[in-house]
């Protein structure tokens, strides 16, 4: 599928803005997100799993699958 980005998207008069890690203000953020994992309403360690390096192609399917939220690879 091909997607026209000025007719499929832009049309009436809509605009399209690029975010980038919903566009959040990192100084604000951060605490906050430190404040709710603290209290236990975020529980951040659970949204990621750790790979080896020679296991990057398990962390791209398990990305790809939804079996983890974010996943890290490790180079060392």
């Amino acid at each position: 599928m091909k997607l026209d980005i000025h007719n499929d998207l832009m049309a009436e008069g809509k605009s399209m803005i690029g975010v980038i890690e919903g566009d959040s203000i990192p100084r604000v953020v951060i605490p906050q997100l430190i404040a709710y994992y603290k209290a236990g309403q975020f529980p951040f360690d659970k949204l990621i799993k750790f790979y080896n390096f020679q296991q990057i192609n398990q962390a791209f399917e398990d990305s790809a699958s939804g079996a983890i939220i974010k996943p890290v690879v490790k180079m060392a």
